[in-house]
């Protein structure tokens, strides 16, 4: 078995910030910096669709095939500040919002109204939400807070992570009944809500245990993506490495080949035959700094 390369078309203007595929297609939907929202269809490797918004869009999902969410103003509710992560649940209805002013903020998608009782008053930036069933997970610095979206009185969970450095990203699964983790310094952790599940509740690893000069690696994992079926995930970094590892015997399963920029946002549809990746790179143009992304699609081969 292995993957095979193909472009989503060339490179598109500004940093991508998220992509995500949608519920029972493949299509997919990418945010980025420069205010545009973008529909590829990933049979076809061709973009399909792009609108633009007021401000930067830092993330977005699928409500269904038909509708989807970003953190543009005024789509469902405004923000005093900007929308920096947004996930949609299937079993609630709700949208759950994390912005810059450090709240966390759960709608209905029906009445596009939330209820003020719901809002969460963080300490601190959430860097990644994640829906699992009835339970979103938030990345608050070094801990995974988990609240049940039917009774939001306060945390049913607070897990202390087991990293030294802040967390950039997080994928739930509910086939796992639990999450994986990636840090600002390059480590994983993979942690289970059953303690039936794994004796020790989970492990930790570094994707890159040493670089050439023979130090530990620093490479932030900015995005984890977790297989619908197969108990494997994949990690995306800054450096551009994508990485697949099978959490059950908890080893590297296979390396894609490095990509030119660094690697955003990873996702695999519906079936797990397909993962997209968006990488950001950037270049000096007279005095200014360009930003602009690429998207990919990995198509699973069997030999």
């Amino acid at each position: 078995m292995g993957w095979r390369r193909r472009e989503g078309g060339g490179a598109v203007a500004g940093a991508a910030s998220r992509l995500r595929f949608a519920p029972s297609s493949n299509h997919l939907l990418v945010s980025s910096w420069d205010s545009g929202l973008r529909l590829y269809d990933a049979d076809a490797s061709e973009l399909r669709m792009e609108a633009k918004s007021e401000a930067a869009l830092l993330d977005c999902c699928f409500q269904d095939e038909a509708v989807a969410f970003t953190g543009a103003q005024g789509t469902i509710g405004q923000h005093h500040e900007v929308v920096s992560c947004i996930e949609f649940s299937q079993i609630t209805g709700q949208v759950v919002t994390a912005t810059l002013d450090k709240k966390l903020m759960f709608w209905d998608s029906q009445t596009r109204n939330v209820n003020p009782n719901s809002i969460k008053n963080l300490d601190s930036d959430v860097a990644s939400l994640s829906v699992c069933e009835m339970y979103i997970l938030a990345a608050i610095e070094r801990e995974v807070y988990i609240y049940d979206m039917r009774n939001l009185i306060g945390p049913v969970k607070v897990k202390d992570s087991p990293v030294e450095y802040h967390l950039r990203s997080l994928h739930s699964s509910p086939e796992w009944k639990g999450y994986a983790a990636g840090s600002v310094d390059g480590v994983v952790a993979v942690k289970y809500f059953d303690r039936g599940t794994d004796g020790d509740m989970g492990y930790v690893f570094r994707c890159h245990p040493k670089s050439r000069d023979g130090r530990s690696s620093m490479v932030p994992i900015n995005s984890i993506g977790i297989h619908p079926f197969d108990k494997t995930f994949v990690t995306g970094d800054n450096e551009g490495y994508v990485i697949a590892w099978d959490a059950q015997s908890k080893k590297k399963l296979h390396e894609i080949p490095i990509y030119s920029g660094s690697v955003a946002s990873i996702a695999f549809n519906h079936n797990g035959q397909i993962f997209a990746v968006a990488s950001n790179s950037n270049y000096q143009e007279s005095d200014k700094m360009v930003e602009e992304h690429q998207i990919f699609f990995e198509m699973k081969q069997h030999f």
